[in-house]
């Protein structure tokens, strides 16, 4: 059984698991072994940088570790222990998940979930990935983004013709 630690920062004495996302903001989660730079796959992540964002700023949520880890070789291990689970229940509440990689099983998981995977091709710093995000909503969002800002409730659905009354 793998152990999760969560950092965060209190402002008070009673907090959820995962602090209450900003209004207006995107939580967006960061697969990496330092703190500094996206760079680990999904599985073999040692911590999540979790952040809320929003067009004009953001501020770091968390730091999510894992004691249990893959090797990112592509092996499974036999024994049967669930090391993606742990890691999809404790992003739970994100938007957005930026990774170098992720399996299919764990993707299909990580969408269950309502968090919209991205693998990234070369790994980046953390200010990087959260610039092009800032961007990204600036901008027209592609329409993948304004799905999942539509379902965060950080921007309004679009009307569809399907929604309107043209009988």
């Amino acid at each position: 059984m793998s152990s999760v630690r969560r950092l965060s920062l209190v402002s008070d004495e009673v907090h959820a698991s995962m602090p209450l996302r900003q209004a207006g903001a995107l939580r967006v989660a960061i697969a990496t072994q330092d703190m500094k730079n996206l760079n680990a796959h999904f599985g073999s992540a040692k911590r999540f940088a979790v952040y809320d964002v929003t067009r004009e700023e953001w501020q770091l949520v968390e730091a999510v570790a894992f004691d249990d880890v893959s090797d990112e070789s592509g092996t499974h291990r036999s024994e049967g222990d669930d090391r993606i689970a742990p890691k999809v229940a404790a992003l739970k509440g994100c938007h957005l998940l930026f990774c170098l990689a992720i399996g299919g099983p764990s993707a299909a998981k990580v969408i269950s979930a309502k968090i919209h995977p991205i693998k990234v091709p070369q790994p980046q710093t953390i200010q990087e990935v959260l610039l092009r995000t800032q961007t990204m909503l600036r901008k027209a969002p592609p329409p993948w983004l304004r799905k999942v800002l539509a379902e965060a409730g950080v921007a309004e659905k679009k009307p569809c013709f399907e929604d309107e009354d043209f009988k």
